[in-house]
């Protein structure tokens, strides 16, 4: 069962910047990434410092989980006014 619950990952990694999206993949009830630039997938491997890259040409590197906090808009919205958000559609 999917839970309600969010992790952060720095998108850099030697220098470039990386384009994360869902591959259409689940394993053990986690989302598998892939970056759109090379196609690799990446996994929250259990006792990683982050996200594993666990195949493609970045295998084996890892993108380091960053600070976040999981609230309310109203919450958010009250501590920090000037933010903004996006929307798709």
């Amino acid at each position: 069962m999917l839970v309600d619950a969010a992790a952060v990952y720095s998108r850099s990694l030697d220098g470039e910047v990386l384009t994360l999206a869902a591959s259409g993949w689940v394993f053990e009830n986690l989302f598998v990434l892939c970056d759109l630039e090379t196609e690799s997938l990446w996994y929250d491997l259990p006792d990683s410092e982050g996200l594993t890259c666990v195949s493609g040409e970045y295998e084996g590197k890892v993108l380091p989980e960053v600070g976040s906090s999981l609230m309310p808009w109203n919450q958010w919205r009250a501590a920090r006014p000037a933010s903004t958000f996006l929307v798709f559609r």
